[in-house]
């Protein structure tokens, strides 16, 4: 029997596909990176919480970038939400942009209030009212993007973390690191004292082979069971090298979810951006299959109702959805 919200999802599909041979293809992006249809019952009110959008025709990458991704807009990310029947969506401020917000903030803007929240990245001089005006755009968080600029130094990234949350004092917003279990480690107690939630992207790059007794793990499971951290269960293939299901990843979800599932988010790093040989390269996105990826998450969380917790509730109490 098909129920009203497949009904809903398959003319959103149908909708979507149409846009798309008018618009000379132009939804197929994010439509080819979901080639496993998903396979269980996705919850109203479901969140990815980590997406970029790159729109070079309309907005400049920075001229310091690392890499060049391909265009993934917002048409296309809004194509993947209904492949996948999620409502929600969290649109990270990617590195290639640097501190310059116009793209992740079109891209909101363009899915509008009801489904879009985004996370920024500021600098030292980022104003009140700069912060302000984010706020009132959906913005609900700030990203420390450690790992893309190779920032080991547990001094710096202590200065960077003090800094930023003064900034935010006040504000409800948290700070999201994209960092390494090392580091986790390093600032266990700077972590615990912030005044704001911390997340933490792509299971702290846990090393999946490795195992949940690795070195830093302890650190991490206790921020979460501590309700001091969120972790972000998303792209098994950043922690993994299993393709193209990452089996060993299980263990590594699993132990964040016991240690708190009020403290866990999933999300699928949609457009799954890769590196280039140079700067210059047009860098080939992570070969991923979203349906795939998102078909792990029953095998990690087999209860119903804790995954409504990450898909749904949880996200929206970080990011400030109403009525989850």
């Amino acid at each position: 029997m098909l129920t009203r919200r497949t009904i809903l999802h398959l003319g959103a599909t149908a909708a979507a596909s149409a846009l798309a041979m008018r618009s000379g293809g132009a939804l197929a992006n994010a439509a080819s990176t979901v080639k496993t249809p998903v396979n269980f019952e996705v919850p109203r009110g479901a969140c990815d919480c980590h997406v970029h959008v790159f729109d070079p025709a309309r907005f400049a990458y920075d001229a310091h970038r690392v890499y060049t991704p391909p265009e993934a807009t917002a048409a296309d990310l809004l194509d993947l939400q209904s492949t996948i029947r999620f409502d929600r969506v969290v649109i990270v401020q990617p590195s290639v942009y640097g501190t310059d917000m116009a793209a992740t903030l079109d891209g909101m803007k363009k899915l509008g209030p009801q489904r879009a929240r985004g996370v920024a990245v500021i600098d030292a001089n980022t104003t009140q009212a700069a912060l302000d005006a984010l706020h009132a755009a959906g913005v609900r968080g700030v990203r420390l993007n450690l790992e893309t600029v190779g920032e080991s130094d547990p001094e710096a990234v202590k200065r960077a973390l003090s800094t930023t949350a003064e900034q935010l004092r006040g504000r409800g917003w948290h700070i999201q690191l994209n960092t390494n279990l090392g580091i986790v480690a390093a600032i266990r107690d700077e972590l615990a004292a912030l005044p704001m939630p911390v997340v933490l992207d792509h299971f702290a790059r846990a090393k999946a082979a490795l195992g949940p007794s690795q070195p830093g793990f302890d650190a991490l499971l206790a921020l979460v069971k501590s309700g001091r951290a969120y972790v972000k269960i998303s792209a098994a293939y950043r922690i993994s090298d299993r393709k193209p299901d990452f089996p060993d990843a299980a263990a590594i979800a699993q132990a964040i979810v016991a240690a708190n599932p009020d403290r866990v988010v999933w999300g699928s790093n949609w457009p799954h951006p890769g590196r280039g040989k140079s700067r210059a390269d047009i860098a080939s996105p992570y070969p991923s299959d979203d349906g795939m990826l998102l078909n792990q998450l029953p095998t990690w969380v087999p209860d119903a109702a804790m995954r409504r917790k990450i898909l749904v509730e949880n996200p929206a109490r970080l990011y400030g959805f109403a009525g989850a």
